[in-house]
C-alpha cells in the first residue's frame, strides 16, 4: 500500500444532489430534506439537526427497499475505473462521507471501496425506526480518515482526498493532496487542484503526478 485516497459521496460521486435527497424522494420528504441541507450549507442549522430530520423520514422503510432505491442513485461516470486504477497503483480507496451508512455500504459493494464513514440508523427486524444512532458534523470525515490512515501506518499528509463542499474542508486541510471535484467556492479555494465535469477519471492525471513525486 502506497497511500489512501478518500472520496466524498454527496456532490462528488453523486452529482448535483445528495443521496439523502434522492432517497427522500421515495420516502416522501424530498423538499424538507433538500431545504434542511441548504440551510446547513448556509450555516443556519447544525449537521445533527439535518441528520435527525432526515432520519425521521426513514421510519417504516425496510432495508430491502432502501437498497432497491439506491440502484438508481445518480452517479458520475468513471467511478469503477478510478477504483480499478487505485488497485493497480497500490492505493486504498475509501469513502470519507456524511452519507448514511447504507449508502456507503452500497457503494463499497458496487465499486470496491474498502470502507465508508457515515452516520448509522437504528434498524429493528429489517425496518428503520427513524432514529439516528450517531451524530455527525464537518469534522467527521477528517476524524474517520485520520483513524483509517493511522491504522495503516500513514499520516494524512501522505493521503489524498477528493471532495466538493464545506464538510470536506477539515480533511482538505490535513491531506497531502486535496482535489476539488465539481467543488463549491470554499472547497475550490482550499483544494490543491480542481477538476470539473461528469467523469471522475478527470482526476487520474493529478493522482498520478502526485504519486510520482
Amino acid at each position: 500500500m502506497r497511500t489512501v485516497a478518500f472520496f466524498d459521496v454527496d456532490g462528488t460521486l453523486v452529482p448535483g444532489t445528495s443521496s439523502a435527497v434522492h432517497l427522500a424522494g421515495y420516502l416522501g420528504s424530498r423538499q424538507v430534506v433538500a431545504e434542511a441541507e441548504a440551510a446547513w450549507d448556509a450555516g443556519l442549522v447544525s449537521a445533527r439537526y439535518v441528520e435527525e430530520l432526515d432520519a425521521r423520514g426513514w421510519a417504516g422503510a425496510t432495508e430491502t427497499q432502501i437498497r432497491e432505491w439506491l440502484e438508481d442513485l445518480p452517479l458520475v461516470d468513471g467511478i469503477a475505473e478510478v477504483v480499478e486504477w487505485c488497485a493497480e497503483h497500490d492505493v486504498v480507496p475509501a469513502l470519507a462521507t456524511l452519507a448514511w451508512r447504507p449508502v456507503g455500504e452500497f457503494l463499497c459493494d458496487r465499486f470496491g471501496f474498502v470502507e465508508a464513514s457515515g452516520p448509522t440508523l437504528e434498524v429493528r427486524d429489517g425496518v428503520y425506526t427513524g432514529i439516528s444512532l450517531t451524530g455527525s458534523d464537518e469534522y467527521r470525515k477528517r476524524d474517520f480518515a485520520r483513524e483509517f490512515a493511522a491504522a495503516r501506518g500513514l499520516p494524512l499528509s501522505r493521503c489524498a482526498a477528493v471532495g466538493d463542499s464545506r464538510s470536506d474542508l477539515p480533511l482538505f486541510a490535513e491531506v497531502g493532496l486535496a482535489v476539488g471535484f465539481n467543488a463549491a467556492e470554499k472547497a475550490r479555494a482550499q483544494a490543491h487542484v480542481n477538476h470539473t465535469g461528469p467523469d471522475l477519471r478527470a482526476i487520474l492525471p493529478t493522482l498520478e503526478s502526485w504519486l510520482a513525486c
